[in-house]
This record gives C-alpha cells, sequence and structure tokens, in this order.
C-alpha cells in the first residue's frame, strides 16, 4: 500500500448504521414495551470500472474505508494509487460503490471476475479456484515481538471505540496497533471481515495512521481470511477475542506471523510465532 489517495465522492444520503425499533422486553414475567437499537445490514455492490464484482451485505458506514480495503486485500488492486475514484450511491434498499480503478488492475479483475453474493462478511464466498483461498502472501520479517503489555492495552482500549456495539451489541470491531499495543484506527462492521477491510482501506487513505511494525485486533474467531487481510496490510501479528482454526494457525506460521487467541482480560493463548511473544 502507497499514500496515494482515492479520491470519495458521496452521493445521495446512505442509511444510517442503526435503526430504533419497537420490542417487547421481558423480566422475571413482566413484559414492557421499548425502543432497541438495531444494527442495520445492507447490500452493498462493489462496482469496478462499470462491472459489479462483489455483493456484501454490510454496515453502511465508512464504505469508502471497506470499498478500497477489499480491493486491497482481495487483491483487486497492488496500492491505494490505482484506485482513482470512488462514487458512493444509495439505490433500491441498498448502496451500490463505483470504483474507478487502473486498467491493468480492471484486466486482472475481468480475469478472475465473479459473482460473490455473500452471507454476513463471508470472506471466501465466491472465489472461482482452491488456489485463491490459499494464496501466498507478503512475507512478514519475522523479527518483531508482542508483548503482553500490547496485547492488554490494546483490548483495554477498544471498547471505547465501539459506538455502534454499544448501543447495538450487534457488531465486530477490528483495529490496527502500534507494536507497542496503541490503537490507531478501529471501525465496526456486523461481518468481521467487513471490519478489518475497513481498518486497511483507513490506513491506505490515511497513511500517517501507521508508523512502523503494527498488529491487527479483531473482536472474533481468527480464521484463515482473518489472517489473509491482516498479512495483506503487512500486519506482524493477529490478536483475536475468540479461537482460531487450525488453518489459520498454519498460515500464520507459514506466513512467519505471530497468531494470538482468546484474549481477553489479562489471559491469551499464542499459537504461532511463541517465540516472539514476551508475556
Amino acid at each position: 500500500m502507497t499514500a496515494d489517495t482515492c479520491p470519495i465522492v458521496p452521493d445521495h444520503p446512505l442509511p444510517e448504521p442503526a435503526a430504533r425499533h419497537e420490542v417487547l422486553r421481558v423480566k422475571a414475567g413482566v413484559a414492557a414495551h421499548t425502543g432497541d437499537s438495531l444494527a442495520e445490514e445492507v447490500p452493498v455492490a462493489l462496482v469496478y470500472n462499470g462491472i459489479s464484482h462483489a455483493v456484501m451485505m454490510a454496515t453502511p458506514a465508512d464504505l469508502e474505508d471497506f470499498a478500497l480495503g477489499f480491493s486491497l486485500t482481495e487483491g483487486l488492486i497492488d496500492h491505494a494509487g490505482e484506485c482513482y475514484g470512488i462514487d458512493i450511491e444509495a439505490v433500491n434498499g441498498g448502496v451500490a460503490v463505483q470504483l474507478e480503478v487502473a486498467s491493468r488492475a480492471f484486466v486482472a479483475l475481468k480475469e478472475r471476475r465473479r459473482s460473490l453474493a455473500g452471507r454476513t462478511g463471508c470472506g471466501l464466498c465466491g472465489v472461482d479456484s482452491l488456489d485463491q483461498v490459499y494464496r501466498a502472501l507478503p512475507p512478514q520479517a519475522g523479527t518483531q515481538v508482542l508483548t503482553g503489555a500490547a496485547i492488554r492495552g490494546a483490548l483495554a482500549a477498544l471498547p471505547a471505540r465501539q459506538a455502534l456495539n454499544r448501543v447495538t451489541g450487534a457488531t465486530h470491531a477490528a483495529a490496527w496497533c502500534d507494536a507497542d499495543g496503541t490503537l490507531k484506527v478501529a471501525r465496526e462492521d456486523v461481518g468481521r471481515h467487513n471490519a478489518l477491510d475497513k481498518v486497511v482501506g483507513a490506513l491506505a487513505r490515511q497513511p500517517d495512521l501507521r508508523e512502523g511494525d503494527g498488529f491487527a485486533l479483531v473482536t472474533s474467531r481468527v480464521s484463515v481470511e482473518m489472517v489473509q487481510k491482516a498479512a495483506m496490510a503487512g500486519a506482524f501479528a493477529i490478536v483475536g477475542v475468540s479461537a482460531p482454526t487450525a488453518a489459520a494457525v498454519r498460515m500464520a506460521e507459514g506466513a512467519g506471523m505471530v497468531l494470538v487467541a482468546f484474549a481477553r482480560g489479562e489471559q491469551f493463548v499464542c499459537y504461532a510465532g511463541q517465540d516472539r511473544l514476551v508475556p
């Protein structure tokens, strides 16, 4: 990723990321009508040079970050400079995100064009070959250490960045953290993959947020797709609050990444890169 920016052209007003709904709340056998906040999810179509490539269910917030991050982590563009513009428009109960990309990227996209109509944040929906699932990842230097203090500090700081989850209880968060655990950027979405894509896009659009080595923090399980996206962003480690999969651990080991999971409070488990963890 480079410091090149991708111009954003907002169009019609987008849906709000949360909606109010009247519910019947029952507690200790007593029912009462009250209001509740629900996380919104809408179909978001990613359209490259006029050709629809992907439709994902996503939270209608930070969609420019999502579109750019998805394009980078999926290898559709090599750097932000290959995206010349993003036009976001609310249409027919959803959102169309029009991206203008470089000719090289568009030619490559047409060669691997697929229909990717996903469930909520389905990171591998519609891949057109098994090779795409286990694609080669950028090699990591494999020297940066991850400290327990950094993990604990990042975990403690993240809730303050989860405004949407505080009112809905329904969104995942992802964050980019400096090696010392300082949170530089955080994003939320109903889909865990989407949240991480939004972080990657934010880093590409605001390169000053990124200073030196960093790691990804996610409020979800650590799956293959999450390791891939973190690696594509250049993270030396990924930390998740839930379990990893065996394939994700193997992928992290192969990429020279540290993988930590079940990170909650003062506890966590290191599955990959154990020699680079300082408790």
